[in-house]
């Protein structure tokens, strides 16, 4: 035997029980607690979505994107080891890379 308990006969369900359980004398001060306590809640919730909206996390590295040459990316290695790359060819800035790196290592 399946019982098929849908969301409105759950919520029947949980009220008779917490006006068994808490009398109903009891039911305002308990649903003034729940009302506090989802209050309290909201109030952590925006403070922390706030603070993290407010945070500048710094970014490590620069950000770069897909390198489409051999060229790009030797200007890029060659700018980061501090080489001046505008008036060399690719062969030259390969081999000054190449030498600067091997003295850095």
């Amino acid at each position: 035997m399946e019982m098929n308990i849908g969301g409105a006969e759950w919520f029947i369900i949980a009220f008779v029980f917490i006006i068994l359980f808490f009398g109903s004398k009891n039911l305002p001060t308990f649903s003034k607690t729940i009302g506090r306590a989802m209050a309290e809640y909201q109030k952590a919730k925006s403070g922390i979505e706030k603070e993290m909206s407010s945070t500048n996390i710094p970014v490590i590295g620069p950000k770069i994107s897909p390198i489409s040459s051999e060229r790009e990316k030797l200007e890029i290695i060659g700018k980061s080891l501090g080489i001046e790359y505008q008036n060399l060819s690719d062969d030259t800035l390969r081999d000054t890379v190449s030498r600067k790196m091997q003295d850095a290592g």
